[in-house]
């Protein structure tokens, strides 16, 4: 990183040194080209740069109560408060503001800000000894984070390849260790959705699946940097740069700036160092991490946040569509709008429940409520499909009947016939009708709208699993058995005779049968 340390001692990065910290020599890919610098190539530059917004946002006198709270790590400075672990519901709370606050920033669009990651972080300074014998590794990674709120992305999943076969016989694709050297560990395969990757300055990889780990040598969970020697990052297409090519920030509002491009991450016999590494050849640790960490526990609770406030700005957006329409009076019209508030309102009750009542961590820490989080996964996959479907029933063929771009709006020649056919009922000019359907179709009809709807279905876990878990928590807590007991209370109420419990009065008087 090209960013002086010593600046970064008392305080987080800001905008500017983010930026620079980016021009690393990463490689990036696109379009058959290595990226030579994401912070100006039109893929990437102005969704860096809304990341770099929520940096400068943690020294904005107006947002960084909010957002910071005094380092634990003895430097005196501060930090964003979800890098930091929480010891009570009030601590829960305050992190849970910072992350909305956070979130706003980008209206809730981007789901890989850099406190994301904070969701696992801050739980290195919770329990490091958990990562013995590197606990001094997971030690130093809370500070480091902590103190510069540097941006990690993570990579858990294996790419969808042979993934009818044993995870141990896809060697040539899956990450393991192929080596050893006394600077560390040699690392090749790919990982995937390493979703806003090339703008992050760290990755953490590890594993998360329905397949567990069985050998040693896949048994991986590290940190690399993202300019290490043989990382290697395959974008996706960007629709940032869609946008820009064909259109205009009128046209394209929300792809033009928040496109976190998801990528394939890709190792190709990278050297980890030693103090990079977490976990090594202990099958059970990475096969388990996942929950027992607190990670699960952290990070349903930044993302039901964060879709909390998406649904904030998409409740609002839908609200003026149909006044725009001329229909916010229907009463059919009015109950789907009101559908799409109870989901808003729902997530933001599991994200207040989630703060405060939450589960005992390790070493005197808290972490948010693990059984809510759970739910949460489950209802974010149906909640914005939902969402979608009834903006698509309600605004409906104003989402397509929209001039091809702002150009059309600049022609003196065409502009009389827009202002008439495409004015808005109550008085609302064509040109800002047009404004606002093409902000709600860039939510829910473009290329980047259709990536949205993938990724609130599936980047918390594949469909199976987000339910499973909700059972295999329950049976390892003990509540299933406590459920169970719960109906044989009611069982032990009566048996063939009737009441067994002197509480009620058995029909012997007045049964038809007993007569």
């Amino acid at each position: 990183m090209k960013v002086d340390q010593k600046v970064l001692t008392k305080r987080p990065l800001t905008g500017q040194e983010y930026l620079e910290s980016l021009r690393d020599g990463r490689e990036v890919w696109i379009h058959g080209e290595k990226v030579e610098d994401v912070t100006t190539h039109p893929a990437f530059r102005n969704s860096a740069r809304s990341i770099a917004r929520l940096y400068d946002a943690l020294h904005d006198e107006k947002t960084k109560d909010i957002l910071t709270v005094q380092t634990d790590t003895g430097n005196g400075g501060y930090t964003q408060k979800f890098f930091q672990f929480d010891q009570s519901a009030e601590d829960l709370l305050k992190s849970r503001n910072a992350i909305a606050q956070w979130a706003k920033l980008t209206y809730g669009q981007m789901g890989r800000s850099p406190d994301y990651k904070a969701a696992f972080l801050a739980t290195l300074g919770a329990d490091p000894d958990y990562y013995a014998p590197y606990q001094d590794n997971a030690r130093r990674w809370y500070k480091e984070a902590q103190e510069n709120n540097w941006f990690f992305n993570h990579a858990i999943i294996n790419p969808p390849v042979d993934r009818h076969k044993p995870l141990e016989a896809v060697s040539d694709i899956f990450i393991r260790a192929v080596g050893e050297t006394e600077e560390g560990v040699i690392v090749s395969g790919a990982k995937m959705v390493a979703t806003g990757s090339a703008l992050t300055n760290y990755n953490f990889v590890a594993h998360y699946g329905a397949a567990p780990i069985k050998k040693e040598e896949f048994a991986l969970c590290f940190i690399a940097p993202m300019n290490t020697p043989g990382v290697k990052l395959v974008s996706r297409a960007s629709y940032e740069m869609n946008a820009a090519v064909m259109g205009s920030p009128f046209d394209y509002p929300l792809s033009s700036r928040f496109d976190e491009n998801d990528a394939v991450l890709i190792f190709d016999e990278a050297l980890i160092p030693w103090e990079n590494i977490l976990i090594y050849k202990d099958v059970e640790k990475i096969n388990n991490f996942f929950a027992e960490t607190g990670f699960l526990n952290r990070f349903t609770f930044h993302g039901v946040t964060r879709l909390a406030v998406k649904l904030d700005f998409v409740s609002g957006l839908l609200l003026k569509a149909v006044k725009v329409n001329g229909t916010d009076q229907f009463r059919g019209v009015q109950v789907n709008v009101g559908e799409v508030l109870a989901w808003k309102n729902m997530f933001w009750a599991l994200s207040d429940a989630m703060a405060l009542n939450p589960n005992e961590g390790r070493n005197g820490t808290v972490l948010p409520n693990l059984n809510y989080g759970l739910a949460y996964r489950v209802f974010m996959s149906e909640g914005w499909p939902k969402v979608k479907e009834i903006i698509e029933n309600v605004v409906a063929g104003s989402l397509i009947v929209q001039p091809s771009s702002s150009l059309d709006f600049k022609n003196p020649e065409l502009r009389p016939f827009l202002d008439k056919l495409y004015r808005g009922s109550n008085g609302v000019e064509s040109v800002d009708k047009i404004k606002l359907i093409k902000l709600l179709w860039d939510v829910v009809g473009t290329e980047y709208g259709g990536r949205h709807e993938l990724y609130e279905r599936n980047y918390s876990g594949n469909h199976e699993n987000i339910r499973l878990e909700n059972l295999i928590v329950a049976n390892q807590n003990g509540q299933a058995e406590e459920f169970e007991k719960f109906v044989e209370e009611c069982l032990s109420d009566y048996d063939l005779n009737g009441w067994t419990n002197d509480t009620w009065i058995n029909p012997d008087d007045i049964s038809y049968f007993s007569k």
